[in-house]
């Protein structure tokens, strides 16, 4: 970013712009994938092929946490001219993201083995080609995002799902199973770097400055350290249970753990494209970031509770109206996931908050305090019960371990818990409200279309009586003062100028 305090209009507008592009870009996106993964899901695929995809989209995800060293960020976040530091970074990038490739191709037959499908080799050798254009990509993308450029980034996303989609379905339909995913991302992994190269043109240069490359590690380790850890926390569970209930179990886990990631996604990833760059332009003033904080979580927290409530509550109805009832068992877990997605997206908003006022240490702390915690509950899970068992205990562990840590880094950084709690109280009371009514009708109208569609309206009335007074209050007082409506709540949006050095938010 550019040094020096932006102009807080200017800011403003380039957040609330953004916000748009993203949220349009990720709901028309997820809608795209949910629409792909029900075709093949319910007409190609089978919980076996399913699982061996899952294993390797696993491991992919992991690794891509710390494909870059974190050095990436950097170009979001350092102040001066982008063009100074980016071909170290790509460099720097370029050359992480290949040895790991290398390194993943030589231990692909035992990883395979060791997470229950060894089948998966083939699949992860492929799949994880991704690395390296991910790498690649990392600048230009980084670019992107740091100067809030989020309709640009939805035309290469979109190019991206396009192609990716196309190849995966034409080689799933000649019978190529999990190798068509493999293929398919590759794919779209390459429309992606090109698109982000004429996007962003002038960033796909190499370069190295060894003082820049010192600088750029030392900002990037604990932070790709970080994101290891939180990708390991995230994908822990799939590798236990593929490696401990096999391959087939592992594929109902991945399905009910994909459709609790569709609210999780479709939210948090609209405001991640913009949180990080909006905290750390704000990261001086602590009353305005914890302002800003409590507001992004409350938003988050209110536009998510209603869709986890809603497919935790009917979760074995919804699983087999829309996938078929091959899929039920996979509708065991689907409530722990729920419960875990609302988790989820308050880890990641604070996850950025952190970074932001550069707290990477406690960052690194905690995401290693929740992984060695998780990793024998979760074998202990597996073990004793089924897949529902190890949802549970990843939310035992969110919820009894994490997010007091969480809140005492967040303390640590100005934001106290009492203001978090304020704006979550409706949010959580609106949901407890939807879960008895939707339990309740069940029971009573059954499972049919007509009786679940009537089922889901009373909830999400019910919530919205118990959720949505006092944000339609708020609304309506800043209107009759002339204000207009507010800006976007998922990133810090401008404060009105009190005096001429009011800081922005």
């Amino acid at each position: 970013m550019e040094s020096g305090a932006p102009d807080q209009a200017s800011l403003g507008t380039k957040v609330r712009s953004a916000t748009r592009w993203s949220l349009i870009n990720t709901m028309v996106m997820r809608l795209g994938n949910f629409a792909t993964g029900i075709v093949l899901v319910r007409y190609v695929l089978d919980p076996a092929a399913w699982g061996v995809y899952g294993v390797a989209q696993t491991v992919l995800m992991v690794l891509l946490s710390a494909n870059e060293l974190g050095v990436t960020l950097a170009v979001v976040r350092w102040e001066g001219d982008v063009r100074r530091f980016a071909p170290t970074v790509l460099s720097l990038s370029a050359l992480s993201s290949g040895l790991l490739y290398l390194a993943l191709f030589a231990a692909a037959p035992g990883v395979a083995a060791l997470l229950g499908a060894p089948e998966a080799t083939a699949v992860l050798r492929v799949m994880c080609l991704c690395l390296v254009l991910d790498g690649l990509s990392q600048v230009p993308a980084g670019v992107l995002t740091r100067e809030f450029r989020q309709g640009r980034r939805m035309v290469v996303d979109a190019l991206n799902f396009v192609v990716s989609t196309s190849v995966t379905l034409v080689l799933a339909l000649q019978g190529w199973g999990a190798m068509s995913f493999a293929c398919g991302a590759v794919a779209g992994n390459v429309v992606a770097l090109a698109g982000c190269a004429v996007a962003a043109p002038g960033m796909l240069r190499f370069g190295w400055d060894p003082a820049q490359a010192r600088a750029l590690l030392r900002f990037g380790l604990p932070l790709a350290g970080a994101s290891l850890l939180a990708l390991a926390v995230v994908n822990a569970d799939a590798m236990i249970v593929g490696a401990v209930l096999g391959h087939v179990a592992l594929g109902y886990y991945m399905l009910a753990f994909n459709m609790a990631g569709w609210p999780v996604r479709v939210i948090s990833e609209t405001a991640r494209r913009v949180s990080f760059a909006g905290f750390s332009r704000l990261a001086g003033d602590p009353k305005a970031l914890s302002d800003g904080f409590a507001r992004a979580l409350g938003a988050l927290v209110t536009a998510t509770v209603p869709a986890c409530v809603l497919l935790g509550a009917l979760a074995g109805p919804l699983v087999e109206l829309v996938y078929g009832a091959k899929w039920r068992p996979a509708a065991e877990a689907l409530p722990w996931l729920m419960a875990l997605g609302l988790a989820r997206i308050a880890a990641e908003l604070t996850y950025d908050c952190l970074v932001a006022v550069g707290r990477r240490r406690s960052l690194l702390l905690i995401q290693g305090l929740w992984l060695v915690t998780l990793v024998p509950v979760l074998i202990l899970a597996a073990r004793g019960g089924g897949i529902a068992t190890v949802a549970a205990g990843h939310v035992l562990v969110a919820v009894a371990v994490v997010a007091p840590a969480f809140l005492v880094a967040l303390r640590r950084g100005g934001i106290a818990a009492r203001a978090l709690a304020r704006v979550c109280v409706r949010p959580v009371l609106g949901g407890l409200v939807m879960a008895a009514l939707l339990v309740l009708l069940r029971q009573r109208l059954g499972e049919g279309l007509v009786a679940l569609c009537a089922t889901s309206l009373a909830g999400l009335v019910g919530y919205g009586l118990c959720a949505l007074p006092a944000r339609t209050l708020v609304a309506l007082t800043r209107r009759r003062r002339g204000q207009g409506p507010e800006a976007p709540a998922c990133v810090p949006a401008p404060r009105q100028p009190a005096a001429p050095a009011a800081h922005e938010r």
